[in-house]
Order: structure tokens, then C-alpha cells, then sequence
């Protein structure tokens, strides 16, 4: 087959990426046709996954399959969500985003990275393997979520159904790192990064509350005006900066591959976190959010009519706690930072950051670096903090061994795609992930 086509397993992709399975906060406006839609290509797609292992249909949408080993001690759970986030209409898309358009040796659209390239990988290993006759040395049940973007109740079912049937699961893998390429200033070796915890994620709302009135006659400090200057002081005051051992170690791992000028501060990253901790804050984003909390404004609202003067002024904030913070410590530090007892700070939602898996003399995490080096030889794999939320935080109370690890290459500008525009898988990428998926599920022996 030549490189630059489809491999069957991709086109199966192609055909889930096209069906808007877009979740939304409030039931009454899910598409159940386009979910429903969703288990009917899987059942066909994957017809040998439908027949032999046993299914179960949890809290609305999500599924839950058993694939029996030769053993029922410590069994895994492999993860990822069928679920997607919606679509800017404003948005410039190359090409739109639920066409799944196969176009310059990638396949274009909504899930693509996020997070249906997981579903179609775990289903086109583990259909593959049913193909062969292989049985697993130990129990593998894959947990499909429907509704990981709007922070659901999916992953919430099927730890409860999992507890109701006494199945502790020995290790959890679900969607967060990659094969980063371009992850660091300098780093040509691409990074396999395997989440070992996650950052909480946590929404408050600012809120200001005044008189209103006519546009023509405005009075000072108004809501707006107090809101603005809110948001202004919480750009101004950010987290303060510090280095989980995870992300310490991430540095030690990638010190051979940088420059030779950063090699010595990488390699010896332990004894000077502090000087590190400062440099990743002016590398840019996503090394900065690497070594803080982040606190994101995400919406504002106000007068309803250009003329008039609003009455009320609202933001969302959004924040990822890191380990080791703490929801009453993040919302401490906004309080601090705004400083004006007219913006009112109501919590919304809330998370704490999730327990760090071990990483060092572990042996399932040493079964996922050594699946690394097998399928991405040119790979670093390592651990750090994932600073997004996946549904895998659910699994932390009945799981010492939760990971976040989505087996496929990605560029910075992929990484960015994600929950926006021209969101887009390689060809190649994907067959390499659902080979990574196949040599896992080989290696639990």
C-alpha cells in the first residue's frame, strides 16, 4: 500500500469523524440520533469486537466492553471518549470539519485528535488481535465515554459499575500526551509524554452588579469598568511558578537532545527548579502552563443593547490547578489578585488536581515506555503533567496506575488544533497508533 492512501483501519476513522456526536451540558440538546448513529458504525465496523466481548450501555450514551484474558487478575482498562466539542461557525477550516476530508496525507475534522483517533485505534488493535485468535494474559475493558468534553457522568458509571462487579483495575490508560514533536525550544527528538496526573480544572464567575442605565449618561466605575480591571489584575498576578517532580523529571529525560548550552540546567533540573521554573514562564504558553496554575478568562457578558449601560457584568474563568495547589488555594489567589470587594467570586465547578502515578520502578509504567521504544524508536518517553482533564480522574479512587497517553505524532500546530480549527490526524500517525494499541495489549503478558 502505498504510504500517502487510507489503510482500511483509517477509513473506519473517517466514517466516525463524520457523524457530530457533540456533547452539551444540557441533555435536552444532544444529538441522541448522532450517538445512536455512532454505535451503529461501531458495531459494523468492528463486528468481531461486538460479538466477542461483552457490552454494557452506561449513562446515556458511553459503553463499556469486557474483553476476557487468561486471567481476571490485574486487569486494565483502556479509555477514550466518543464525545467532541462544537464547532465555530466563524472558524476558518481548510476543510470542514465533520466532511472527514482525506487531503495532503492527513484526515481533516472535529475528533480526529480529540479523542475519536483513540476510539477507532483501540477498536482496530483489539479487532486485529480477535482476528489472529489472540486472547490477553489478563482482562481488558475499554470505557468509552460520551460526554468526557462537558465534564459528564460517563466515566463516573462505569467506575461504578466496575466496583458493583469487586474489578480493581491493576492500570488505567486513557487519551492526554502524545508523540510531541516540537515540544521544546531546541529539542529535535520528538517526546512520547505520558500523563502521570492531571491539573484540576475548576470554573469560576466574576460577577459586578450595578444600577445600569442610558448609554448617554455613563457614571464611573461601573461594572464594566470594575470587571475590565479585574480581569487586567488577574493577567498581572499569575500563579506563581514551580516544578513537579514529573516535570522535573520530563527535563532530565529531554537534557540529551537539547542544545548543548541548555543540557547542563535540563540535566540537573532537580537542584535548579527554581532558575528552570522561570525559564519555561517566558518560553511561551504551553511550556509556562507546564509549571503553574493557569487561570484563563473564558467568557464575558454584559449590557444587552449597545446603548445601555450594563447592570450587570459577568466573566468565566477557567482554572487548572496544578498538583500540589488546591481549589481553596486557587480561588485564595484570585481573591488576592482582584483585591475589590464589589466583583463577586462564585465557584462554579470544581476539581482538585488528581494523585501523580508513580513513574519510577513501576512496572506499568515501564510496560508503556517499553511499547514506546518498540512502536516510536526515535521517541523520548516520559512522564509529566497533563494540563488538561480527561475522564480518567474518575478512575484515581480505584486505581493506583492511571496514565494519559494517546499513541500518536503530533505537531505543535496539531497540538493547537485541538478544540479549534483544522484539527487533522497524519495517515501514517494513526496506522502507528492502533500498532501501539495491538503491541500493548501483547505485552501485558
Amino acid at each position: 500500500m502505498n504510504p500517502a492512501d487510507p489503510s482500511p483501519a483509517l477509513l473506519k476513522l473517517q466514517r466516525l469523524v463524520r457523524i457530530p456526536t457533540v456533547s452539551d451540558r444540557d441533555p435536552a440538546l444532544v444529538d441522541d440520533a448522532a450517538f445512536a448513529a455512532l454505535h451503529t458504525a461501531l458495531a459494523e465496523e468492528y463486528p468481531l469486537l461486538h460479538t466477542q466481548l461483552e457490552r454494557t450501555a452506561l449513562a446515556g450514551h458511553s459503553l463499556l466492553y469486557r474483553w476476557r484474558g487468561a486471567s481476571s487478575e490485574r486487569p486494565v482498562v483502556l479509555m477514550a471518549h466518543m464525545d467532541v466539542v462544537p464547532v465555530d461557525a466563524d472558524a476558518t477550516w481548510t476543510h470542514a470539519a465533520f466532511d472527514g476530508v482525506i487531503a495532503d496525507g492527513f484526515l481533516w475534522g472535529r475528533g480526529t485528535l480529540d479523542d475519536k483517533n483513540c476510539v477507532a485505534g483501540i477498536c482496530a488493535a483489539v479487532e486485529e488481535l480477535l482476528g489472529e485468535g489472540f486472547v490477553p494474559a489478563q482482562d481488558v475493558w475499554l470505557s468509552f465515554g460520551a460526554d468526557e468534553e462537558v465534564f459528564g457522568t460517563g466515566a463516573v458509571a462505569a467506575v461504578e459499575h466496575l466496583t458493583s462487579l469487586g474489578v480493581r483495575p491493576w492500570m488505567v490508560l486513557d487519551e492526554g500526551g502524545a508523540v510531541a514533536h516540537d515540544s521544546f525550544p531546541g529539542v529535535a527528538a520528538p517526546i512520547a509524554v505520558i500523563g502521570v496526573a492531571e491539573k484540576g480544572a475548576t470554573s469560576f464567575e466574576l460577577r459586578v452588579d450595578g444600577r445600569g442605565g442610558h448609554a448617554s449618561q455613563p457614571a464611573a466605575k461601573g461594572p464594566t469598568w470594575r470587571l475590565a480591571r479585574a480581569v487586567m489584575r488577574l493577567e498581572k498576578k499569575p500563579f506563581p511558578a514551580r516544578m513537579p517532580a514529573p516535570t522535573l523529571e520530563l527535563f532530565r529525560r529531554m537534557a540529551p537532545h537539547a542544545p548543548a548550552a541548555l543540557r547542563p540546567l535540563m540535566a540537573n533540573s532537580s537542584k535548579l527548579a527554581p532558575l528552570l521554573a522561570r525559564a519555561l514562564v517566558l518560553a511561551g504558553a504551553e511550556p509556562a502552563a507546564m509549571v503553574r496554575t493557569t487561570a484563563a478568562v473564558t467568557q464575558l457578558s454584559g449590557s444587552p443593547a449597545i446603548n445601555v449601560i450594563a447592570s450587570t457584568a459577568k466573566a468565566g474563568v477557567n482554572v487548572r490547578i496544578m498538583p500540589g495547589d488546591s481549589v481553596a488555594s486557587a480561588t485564595a489567589h484570585l481573591r488576592d489578585a482582584i483585591d475589590d470587594e464589589h466583583v463577586h467570586l462564585d465557584l462554579l465547578e470544581s476539581a482538585e488536581p488528581t494523585p501523580v502515578s508513580a513513574f519510577e520502578d513501576e512496572p506499568a509504567f515501564a510496560l508503556l515506555e517499553r511499547t514506546v521504544a518498540e512502536v516510536f524508536p526515535d521517541a523520548v518517553p516520559s512522564p509529566y503533567v497533563l494540563m488538561g482533564a480527561t475522564d480518567s480522574r474518575h478512575f484515581a479512587a480505584v486505581c493506583e496506575r492511571v496514565y494519559r497517553f494517546a499513541p500518536f505524532r503530533m505537531s505543535k500546530a496539531q497540538r493547537e488544533s485541538i478544540h479549534s480549527y483544522d484539527e487533522r490526524i497524519g495517515l501514517e500517525a494513526f496506522d502507528e497508533g492502533v500498532r501501539w494499541y495491538g503491541q500493548l495489549l501483547r505485552n501485558l503478558d
